[in-house]
């Protein structure tokens, strides 16, 4: 583990790393290439901050005297960029893919509670797709674990494992719950600039074009965040330690529509968010009250 880089209060400037993302890497990645144990600290982050309001609106959660658990997502993201943007991260940031979402909330966090945050590069994989990879964020107050979560990464690259067939995804459940999305056109620019997240893949048509999708697609932490704020909202959400997991799949195209489809039990819920049809998944997801 390399020393932590370490920030007080206010986190580091996003501009110069979104510069240093449009770099090339001095080495193409390979086979042995290793990624390293980078850590970064942000200490004593005010939650209620002036974006808090907007990235709301932009999710649809309810004003209230706690925070949406993917908020300190929103908090990490330029400890997530500095460490992705750092010279000794081997890979190359634009293409990274994002496959999965853990978050884990032991108890609801205040508006206006400060936080520490740490997070970590680790847990590096060789899978059949290419270096699969988490970002480990852990948030404390008053020095205890209160919020972590995991994201899993992928930078895609042939493998000897490439080349065999794949296997079928499993056929498509239908839950017994469903609610509509609306998905703008300006979605990703507006998701953007509250979270700091301005990938170009995200803001435009044309931006998108670049890097092969006809469209400009929603963030996945939007689309996860978007159900939650919904699913939080039935008669029967628990409150309590809770976990929500989910995979990405299909990419959302702005503008789009978008169908929530869930299904309840006494300690765990399903949820996907499907297209406008309801034969394809955007993603999917598990909802455990711990």
């Amino acid at each position: 583990m390399t020393e932590p880089l370490i920030y007080r209060s206010t986190p580091p400037s996003l501009l110069p790393m979104f510069g240093r993302a449009l770099l090339p890497k001095s080495h193409k990645p390979g086979a042995n290439t290793e990624i390293p144990e980078l850590q970064a600290e942000l200490l004593g982050v005010a939650t209620d901050t002036p974006m808090l309001s907007r990235y709301l609106n932009v999710c649809g959660f309810k004003p209230g005297s706690t925070l949406p658990m993917t908020w300190p997502h929103i908090l990490a993201f330029p400890l997530h960029l500095k460490l992705l943007t750092d010279k000794r991260f081997p890979l190359p940031l634009l293409g990274l893919v994002h496959l999965r979402n853990t978050i884990t909330q032991h108890r609801p966090i205040q508006t206006g509670e400060n936080l520490d945050i740490r997070v970590t590069l680790g847990n590096q994989q060789s899978t059949e797709r290419g270096i699969e990879f988490d970002l480990i964020t852990e948030a404390r107050s008053a020095g205890r674990l209160i919020w972590e979560e995991v994201s899993t990464n992928l930078f895609r690259m042939a493998t000897a494992e490439s080349g065999k067939r794949k296997a079928q995804p499993p056929k498509l459940e239908t839950y017994p719950f469903s609610e509509s999305i609306t998905a703008p056109e300006n979605l990703g620019r507006r998701y953007g600039q509250v979270s700091g997240d301005r990938n170009p893949i995200h803001m435009h048509a044309l931006s998108a074009k670049a890097f092969g999708f006809p469209r400009a697609i929603a963030h996945g932490m939007w689309s996860k965040a978007r159900a939650l704020s919904l699913l939080e909202q039935q008669a029967d959400w628990q409150s309590g330690p809770v976990r929500v997991s989910c995979q990405f799949k299909k990419p959302l195209f702005l503008p789009g529509t978008a169908q929530l489809n869930w299904q309840t039990a006494s300690d765990a819920w399903d949820y996907q968010l499907l297209n406008s049809k309801g034969d394809a998944p955007h993603l999917s997801g598990r909802i455990e009250w711990l």
